[in-house]
Order: C-alpha cells, then sequence, then structure tokens
C-alpha cells in the first residue's frame, strides 16, 4: 500500500513536471529569439512565399473556373492539380524551416548566423526538401480525399492519421540538414528519434501549442476591445487602424510561434544527437525533457 502510495506521488510530481519543464523550455527558447530577433524574418520570409504560392494557384483556377470543372467531373484533375499545389508549397514552408534549424543550429554552437548563410544550407539541400515535399504532399492529398469521399468518419480517419504524421515527422528538418540521408529514412529517423526520447510525451510541442493558444485566445479578446473601442468613437481612420493592429498581432504572434518550433526542433534534434542543448538551454533541464521508454 506504501509503494502503492509513492507510485502515484511520483506518478503526479512527473505530470506536473513536465509541464513545468514545456514552460521552461518555452522561456529557453524565447531567449534564443530574444538574443537575434532575425530569426523571425525566415518565417516571414516563408509566409510571404506561401501566399505567392496559393494566389498562382488560385487566380488562374477561379478566373477560367477550373474549381467548378473539377468538382463537376474531373476529379483525376483535380488530384493532380492538389499534389502540385502541395508539393509547392511544402517545398516552401520546408525550405526556409530548414533555414531556421540552420540558424538555430548556429546560434546554439555559438555563432552569429547570417540570413544568408542560413538560406545557404537549406539551398545545399533543395533535392532532399523537394524529395520530402513530394512524400509530405502524397500524404496531404491522401488524407483530402480521405476527407472529402468517406464523411464525417473519413474526416476522424484523416485527422487521426495528419496528427499522427506530424508527431512523427516533427524532427524530420533537422535530421534533412543535418545527416547525409534520403527523404523517406528522413521520416523513418525523425520517428525513431521521438521513440528513442519521448515516446508519446511531447511535452515540448504541446507546451507551445498549448501556450500560444491561450496568447491567441488573448489577443482575440484585446483585439474585440480595441475594434469594438474603434467603432464606438464612431471614426473611419481609428477602425482602419484598429484592424491594422490586429491583423498585425496576429502576424506577430504567428511568427513567434514558427520560429519556437523551429529553435525547438533544433535543440531536441541536438541533444538527442550530443547529449548537449547548446547555448542558452540548460543541459540538466533538457535532459529532463528527454525521458526514455523503460
Amino acid at each position: 500500500m506504501r509503494d502503492s502510495a509513492r507510485t502515484h506521488v511520483r506518478h503526479g510530481s512527473t505530470v506536473m513536471g513536465r509541464f513545468e519543464r514545456s514552460w521552461t523550455l518555452l522561456k529557453a527558447s524565447a531567449a534564443v529569439l530574444r538574443a537575434d530577433r532575425r530569426l523571425l524574418l525566415l518565417p516571414l520570409l516563408s509566409s510571404i512565399a506561401s501566399l505567392v504560392v496559393i494566389a498562382t494557384f488560385a487566380l488562374p483556377l477561379a478566373g477560367s473556373g477550373g474549381l467548378a470543372r473539377f468538382d463537376a467531373g474531373q476529379p483525376a484533375a483535380g488530384l493532380l492539380v492538389g499534389f502540385a499545389f502541395y508539393l509547392v508549397q511544402f517545398f516552401v514552408i520546408v525550405f526556409f524551416n530548414a533555414a531556421l534549424v540552420a540558424a538555430a543550429r548556429m546560434h546554439l554552437d555559438g555563432q552569429r548566423p547570417s540570413l544568408s548563410a542560413a538560406l545557404g544550407v537549406a539551398a545545399s539541400h533543395w533535392l532532399r526538401i523537394l524529395g520530402y515535399a513530394a512524400i509530405a504532399a502524397t500524404v496531404g492529398v491522401l488524407l483530402r480525399a480521405i476527407e472529402e469521399r468517406a464523411g464525417w468518419f473519413g474526416r476522424i480517419v484523416a485527422g487521426m492519421f495528419g496528427a499522427a504524421w506530424t508527431v512523427a515527422t516533427f524532427l524530420v528538418v533537422p535530421v534533412l540538414v543535418h545527416e547525409n540521408i534520403g527523404p523517406l529514412d528522413a521520416v523513418k529517423r525523425s520517428a525513431q528519434l521521438l521513440r528513442q526520447t519521448w515516446g508519446e510525451n511531447l511535452i515540448g510541442t504541446l507546451g507551445l501549442g498549448l501556450v500560444f493558444a491561450l496568447f491567441y485566445v488573448g489577443w482575440a479578446l484585446l483585439a474585440a476591445l480595441i475594434v469594438g473601442g474603434a467603432i464606438a468613437a464612431h471614426s473611419v481612420a481609428l477602425i482602419v487602424l484598429a484592424g491594422v493592429v490586429v491583423v498585425l498581432g496576429f502576424v506577430l504572434l504567428g511568427l513567434i510561434h514558427s520560429a519556437l518550433n523551429g529553435v525547438y526542433a533544433a535543440v531536441l534534434y541536438r541533444y538527442a544527437q550530443t547529449g548537449d542543448g547548446g547555448a542558452g538551454f540548460d543541459g540538466a533541464l533538457v535532459a529532463q525533457a528527454f525521458r526514455s521508454k523503460a
């Protein structure tokens, strides 16, 4: 009975410890961004490039009625266009994520990375990035097809598989950047690293997601007050200004969230490989975050 009680206490303290470590690791990752705010430029460039990709595909289709034709009886053509869109979009996203991971790794090594150096590292791995983008695009098209053809059950299955895919590929970008292996092996390597270290306990990604969910909700509430005050003032200029401030706030939160994910992935991969979190991270703290499955 006493042993059972001790086990329960240890379990409870472990659960609380995970939340504490998630918050501490988030603060440590934020310290890296504070030390080098230029890292935020990479998610910004990624967002701009992604919008260009969306416009490149959406505008011609909307203007020619292509979307209606696909829905009316050309599913194969729709899948092909969807695959092409996912391929280009994933390539852009992974390319800039690779640059972010490279820059974060340089910073953790005590260097002062330049934007051009980080982009150069990503460019040197463009073929592997393209290969992984093709894999991710295939998964994306398959999940979309399941959602559209299997109703609510398909949406549940696609959502579960999509979540599992996100977990399994969390460390794919650092693997692509730092290991001389192909994209399919990089997916396997990412899943292997997660099994060896965290298992099911992805306290980092869950912690970041939870914290930023609170930030987004908090900013949304504040945004409602800002816009409401502008409307109450009956001033068009104030309403426009309030709208701009609200949008910029969400954009900034998104950039910080994306950059923190990249830094976090870089430090987790580094620790899995070397046992060292790098500059700005407490080695003992990061070691606690990596709880291998017994």
